[in-house]
């Protein structure tokens, strides 16, 4: 058993050092580029937020965490402090706008500039429109997740990079933007992120010149708790610490766009061949249907919601 995991841990190495994106190797860099700097990282709670965060701390950053589950990132911050480095827990959902508003007021009184920013937390979900139909609140935990969140906290943010003399913006994007234009059951998440990820490039091309540069990663497949179940999760991908390297790399080279090698070429045939594609991905969903993990979770959340409604007091007319 030991010598089959062996094997297959042995393959995802191949297979991502043959795919990439690539990964920071070199310690002194990563100290030299972030220590005494300031990082926003959202989704800094668990996965590949939490493996940065602790990275960057490490070599030296003053790292401001920023998640809706503020008991784990007191946690996390406290055994960063404990390692010798420096991290402030600061509890903020990205779908309240007047909290993100309060939020940059308060880190800019207390930090100062942010000097890099990164977009990391998401929300993901597949579902037919359907039961979405029946679910209006997954519009609004995806758009504000996804997209009006992260560009509130961007606006708020960006001028005072810009009268610090520059900074970095780092965001996370999917490389299933490059792979299709368009997919079933993953509207919500590919509309939110695809929009806020054209609206990101587009500042980029005007803060340019303020100093400000902006990164794309369209990360591939990464081991976590977002994608833990079926086929995907037995795929190759990089764990949160390995991510945490190719979070580094994008801030210590701060490249344009960094994403598997190959998707540029999937991203042509995707476009190219769009009509062709979505045929098969349409015959594909009614083969499919939901998957048990989509189908648990709706039912888990109708639940919630019938619940709510329940113990609601009734309108008097």
């Amino acid at each position: 058993m030991a010598g089959t995991t062996g094997i297959a841990r042995l393959m995802d190495r191949a297979v991502l050092a043959l795919i990439g994106p690539r990964m920071e190797r070199n310690d002194a860099r990563i100290r030299r580029t972030v220590a005494g700097k300031t990082v926003l990282m959202t989704g800094a709670s668990f996965g590949q937020g939490e493996a940065t965060a602790r990275l960057l701390a490490a070599h030296g950053a003053i790292v401001v965490m920023v998640a809706r589950s503020a008991e784990r990132l007191d946690e996390v911050a406290a055994e960063i402090t404990a390692a010798g480095g420096i991290a402030h827990a600061c509890p903020l959902d990205l779908s309240d706008m007047p909290a993100i508003d309060a939020f940059a007021k308060e880190l800019l009184r207390t930090h100062g500039p942010i000097d890099i920013l990164v977009h990391n937390a998401g929300k993901s979900l597949r579902r037919s429109i359907y039961r979405s139909a029946e679910r209006i609140s997954d519009m609004d935990a995806m758009v504000g997740a996804n997209f009006t969140g992260p560009m509130r906290l961007t606006l708020a943010l960006l001028p005072s990079m810009k009268a610090n003399g520059g900074g970095q913006i780092v965001n996370i994007a999917t490389a299933g933007l490059w792979m299709t234009p368009a997919a079933p059951r993953w509207g919500f998440y590919l509309g939110c992120k695809g929009g806020f990820d054209i609206w990101l490039r587009s500042v980029g091309l005007e803060a340019k010149r303020d100093g400000i540069d902006v990164t794309t990663v369209y990360a591939g497949h990464i081991k976590s708790r977002m994608v833990a179940t079926g086929w995907v999760s037995k795929s190759p991908g990089h764990t949160p610490t390995q991510a945490a390297r190719v979070l580094a790399y994008a801030i210590t080279r701060r490249p344009r766009v960094m994403a598997p090698r190959g998707t540029s070429l999937t991203h042509v045939l995707g476009v190219a061949f769009e009509g062709p594609m979505s045929v098969v991905l349409s015959l594909s969903d009614r083969r499919s249907g939901e998957s048990a993990a989509s189908e648990a979770a709706f039912q888990r959340a109708m639940a919630k919601q019938r619940d709510a409604a329940a113990a609601a007091p009734e309108s008097v007319v």
